[in-house]
């Protein structure tokens, strides 16, 4: 299995933390010239269970990855945002900060440029003065439904809220990138992503209510448990933006207003037949079926895990899976393919994560056959001529943070 280093120890931690720093200072002196005022880290994360639940008000779980995007900042007092990533190329991009728009910006600068607009917005960044240089390095998996794109935006958020004193709380930079990512760049998420990369702690999982943002932390020791929770990135890469999101999001939309609820998340469980009767369009019926059961699924989890038994999650994961497959039809032969294979070679449980048509699939395995579900996958893969996958432990860590300077 490969990735990047697991923090591990504490000790590891902070010299993981050291290098990546160093690393993003030395990478902004050579485009930038001088010194960084500071760097700044907000990582990807995966989700456990609770999948296109966020845009209808539902529950969702996920955990930080040690898989982190690094922004190095400096002001400056010219209004232009200079921000330059070590991973795409194309050089620095140079945008005014007063004449960012929807549209004025595209590609991977999309991101931060929309976080600027959108702080801008708010009254935080007002003036035509502001602006900054940004230097980005990423190890976070692009298009394998870890959110990637989230990670770019809650770094460069903290990093901006660092650098002008803005005083935000987690949270608060949570609904600005998710704003920044829904108006600036026009993709209809919901606030999982952004609130588990600026909000989830180490060694935890984040139980979020994303209708108030009530959240819990709670406790996820695998390693104490003999278990280990794995994610496989097909690497088939899917793109949120092509449409069949949003379509999704506005079926679930259309059924909620059919149904007379501000959200899915309004139907109980008990009453799901009678919901499903009263809708006049089936296509809508396995939407709904799936967020109000994925949702009862969320409540299953946090059950287990809060009595201490993380073994019986494995079936649910496995159920949610069927649920996107079948139901909210997002899933892929390769992903699927991991789901079957994982399971046969004795996983306790597996599911696809993230927004689906592609990218990333969860594998909950006793640590003891860890490399054999792992190698079983990797064989199946290479038997359909697919892609290999890459594998890599999901290790509980950190929400963003200052890293150095």
């Amino acid at each position: 299995m490969n990735g990047p280093p697991k923090p591990g120890a504490e000790a590891g931690a902070e010299a993981l933390n050291a290098a990546q720093a160093a690393e993003a200072a030395d990478g902004f002196r050579a485009v930038h010239g001088g010194e960084p005022t500071g760097i700044w880290a907000a990582p990807g994360r995966v989700n456990l269970i609770g999948e296109h639940t966020d845009y209808n008000d539902g529950f969702v779980m996920p955990l930080a990855l040690p898989h982190t995007t690094r922004v190095a900042a400096a002001r400056r007092d010219d209004g232009v945002l200079a921000v330059h990533s070590a991973d795409v190329s194309g050089g620095t991009v140079r945008l005014r900060a007063e004449k960012l728009a929807p549209g004025t910006a595209d590609g991977w600068a999309a991101y931060p440029a929309g976080v600027v607009w959108a702080l801008r917005g708010a009254g935080l960044l007002s003036g035509r003065e502001t602006g900054a240089d940004l230097y980005v390095r990423s190890d976070v998996p692009t298009g394998a439904g870890l959110s990637s794109s989230a990670a770019l935006e809650v770094a460069t958020a903290v990093a901006l809220n660092g650098l002008y004193g803005l005083g935000l709380a987690p949270e608060r930079v949570a609904r600005l990138c998710r704003r920044a990512e829904n108006e600036f760049v026009g993709v209809p998420c919901g606030i999982m992503d952004q609130m588990a990369s600026a909000c989830c702690a180490a060694g935890h999982v984040l139980h979020l209510d994303t209708r108030d943002l009530a959240a819990r932390q709670v406790p996820f020791d695998l390693a104490a448990a003999g278990l280990r929770l794995l994610v496989v990135d097909t690497r088939v890469t899917h793109a949120l933006g092509d449409g069949e999101y949003a379509r999704r999001r506005a079926g679930c939309e259309e059924a909620a207003a059919a149904l007379g609820v501000a959200a899915l998340r309004d139907i109980p469980h008990g009453e799901l037949d009678a919901a499903l009767a009263g809708l006049a369009d089936p296509a809508l019926r396995p939407l709904v079926r799936h967020v109000v059961t994925e949702n009862r699924r969320v409540e299953e989890v946090v059950g287990f895990l809060d009595a201490g038994e993380p073994r019986f999650i494995g079936p649910v994961l496995t159920a949610g899976h069927a649920s996107l497959r079948d139901d909210f039809a997002v899933s892929c032969p390769e992903l699927d393919l991991v789901v079957e294979t994982a399971n046969a070679a004795g996983a306790l449980g597996a599911r696809m994560t993230g927004g689906g048509f592609g990218g990333s699939a969860v594998v909950l395995v006793e640590a003891a056959g860890a490399e054999e579900v792992g190698a079983a996958v990797a064989d199946a893969f290479g038997a359909a001529g697919h892609r290999a996958p890459r594998l890599f432990e999901a290790v509980p860590s950190e929400g963003a943070r200052r890293l150095e300077g």
